[in-house]
């Protein structure tokens, strides 16, 4: 019969050849928001996937508030890509999509708007638009 403390050093010995033989999982750094334009929304929001679009403007108090929580969900929910469009810079997107207040969060999936959300809700509100869409 092996000894006790043999049978420990062999078992903790291939649980290490083991982890090291492993795939190396895939992390992705999250890189920010995506800042939107007139020029850049359509080629942008086009892609595949999801996209949740923050309309805003620097003025805007409640945009101030809940751009943290934006960007606390996008890194949480590797799915989901964040872009801002200040409705100031690009009012013709804005009016495009008859943004009357802000913030306005609308999300895309593939192209196409499939939600939003307006005023400066709470997280669990936000995190729950972008789950049942993922």
């Amino acid at each position: 019969m092996d000894d006790p403390e043999l049978a420990e050093i062999r078992a903790r010995k291939l649980r290490d050849l083991m982890a090291a033989g492993a795939p190396k999982p895939v992390t992705t750094t999250w890189s920010g928001p995506i800042r939107l334009t007139d020029a850049t929304f359509d080629s942008e929001v086009r892609k595949s996937g999801l996209i949740l679009v923050d309309f805003w403007a620097e003025w805007c108090g409640p945009c101030h508030r809940v751009a943290p929580i934006l960007e606390d969900v996008a890194r949480a929910h590797s799915a989901v890509r964040l872009g801002k469009l200040n409705v100031d810079e690009s009012p013709r997107t804005a009016e495009r999509f008859q943004i009357t207040s802000i913030p306005t969060m609308i999300l895309f999936k593939d192209g196409k708007p499939v939600d939003g959300i307006v005023g400066a809700v709470p997280r669990p509100n936000i995190e729950a638009l972008v789950v049942r869409w993922a």
